[in-house]
């Protein structure tokens, strides 16, 4: 048989379906666009007729693309799977996005975690607001973001809950009657309206007196006795605060962790796991 479908043009394929044009799928595998328009027409050649459809700024697939798209799904699963096994599989670069919650503590271990479950060569990460991260995904520019809140979509996976808590400067004390002084991170942010939804509900009236666009911002103003803050940890309590136990506890907040298209599924869930076993690790409980 002299046609061979080549593994590297179906994935290009694949790309451009679920990314839904060649430019987004040549951002996602961090190719050249042309590159990827050059794998496609080589698989209409292979096949025959036309695989993919132009519609304005977008690509559809065609009733022939259907069809080699169910399969190009099946061999490449094969394919990815037959390298884990022979261990000669290699992920390269992962490229893991994350909201500053707990990066302190979360991520080191997560990169151990990864590079150990996953056989990536190398665990790089960008810390960002939920906002931009999102943004990021949708541009190819990160490859897994770590976002609070549950798994909205096929692409994302739930990957536990992140212990939040009250902290303030040593010797800080709420003052008496009126509202609780809050420092908190600048909207939009959840961790915000957790702190301020718990207080109402306790009714226990409380005022931002100071808010940041970045963690570091957040711990200073904790640190010089502003108010208190309501921070995620792992297990660990943030240098220079003491964690308050005369306010009402919060539940944790779920952490998800959301793939960019294109991104072998396998990487998503095992970073998923990953995080998983991260939270779940008794170094994680609070003492």
């Amino acid at each position: 048989m002299s046609k061979v479908l080549d593994v590297i043009a179906l994935r290009s394929f694949v790309a451009v379906a679920d990314c839904g044009g060649f430019h987004r799928a040549a951002t996602a595998l961090h190719l050249s666009q042309p590159t990827i328009s050059h794998h496609v027409r080589r698989l209409e050649e292979v096949c025959g007729q036309p695989l993919m459809q132009r519609e304005g700024r977008y690509s559809r697939v065609t009733p022939a693309g259907e069809v080699l798209l169910a399969e190009a799904r099946r061999i490449l699963a094969i394919h990815d799977e037959t390298l884990r096994k022979l261990g000669a599989d290699s992920a390269g670069d992962l490229l893991v996005g994350s909201t500053e919650h707990a990066a302190d503590q979360l991520l080191p271990e997560l990169a151990a975690a990864l590079q150990g479950s996953l056989g990536v060569d190398r665990v790089r990460f960008r810390l960002d607001r939920g906002a931009a991260l999102r943004d990021a995904l949708g541009k190819g520019q990160v490859d897994v973001a770590l976002l609070l809140g549950r798994a909205e979509d096929g692409r994302s996976v739930d990957a536990g809950p992140l212990a939040v808590h009250w902290y303030s400067a040593p010797g800080w004390s709420p003052p008496a009657g009126g509202e609780l002084p809050l420092v908190a991170f600048d909207e939009p942010c959840a961790l915000r309206r957790r702190a301020l939804e718990t207080l109402a509900l306790h009714e226990m009236p409380a005022a931002v007196v100071c808010d940041a666009a970045y963690l570091a911002g957040v711990l200073a103003a904790a640190r010089a006795g502003l108010g208190v803050a309501l921070l995620a940890t792992v297990g660990r309590t943030p240098e220079g605060l003491v964690r308050r136990t005369d306010l009402p506890e919060v539940p944790p907040i779920p952490l998800s962790v959301t793939s960019r298209r294109g991104l072998r599924p396998a990487l998503a869930e095992g970073a998923a796991t990953a995080v998983r076993r991260v939270l779940e690790a008794p170094s994680a409980v609070p003492a």
